[in-house]
């Protein structure tokens, strides 16, 4: 049985799946990435914060594997954690183990992991949050799958 690893632009997929009126219910998006793309192992990359901790939690216990990037309060007050090259580091040192990969992210900047990963026969899948992704990466359109589409299984629901 393959082993398959999942590398997750966290900030990419929230703010991508938000833009188009939506929530991810990152607990379901774990089930899927197991159910239907056999991932073992989920690499969360996310900036963190100091008062989120029952936020990590909660995603450690869907099974995801976080790893932290420092963020930064810019001038404007929005904060930025910029995880690429956390990720594309994580993808080449854990390369040995895995046998596919699926990169979660439109971000054009990925796609010399993409383009690296094809090349080595172990790019599974690309989930780019919505129909607009990176122009770069529509070289690999035929294993890109759009998370939008999956809103009526993904979204996350308020309990009543």
């Amino acid at each position: 049985m393959a082993r398959v690893y999942a590398f997750i632009d966290s900030q990419n997929l929230n703010l991508g799946v938000r833009a188009h009126g939506w929530q991810l219910d990152f607990r379901k998006f774990r089930q899927y990435l197991r159910d239907k793309h056999d991932v073992g192992k989920a690499y969360l990359f996310i900036g963190y914060q100091p008062g989120n901790e029952a936020l990590y939690t909660a995603l450690q216990s869907y099974g995801y594997i976080l790893v932290f990037k420092p963020t930064m309060q810019l001038p404007d007050g929005t904060v930025k954690g910029n995880v690429d090259a956390e990720l594309v580091l994580h993808a080449m040192i854990e390369f040995p183990v895995y046998d596919q990969a699926i990169i979660v992210s439109g971000d054009g900047d990925f796609y010399c992991l993409a383009e690296y990963l094809d090349t080595k026969g172990k790019l599974l899948r690309i989930l780019a949050p919505s129909r607009r992704y990176s122009t770069l990466l529509r070289k690999y359109a035929t294993r890109v799958v759009q998370v939008g589409r999956l809103r009526g299984s993904l979204e996350y629901k308020q309990k009543k």
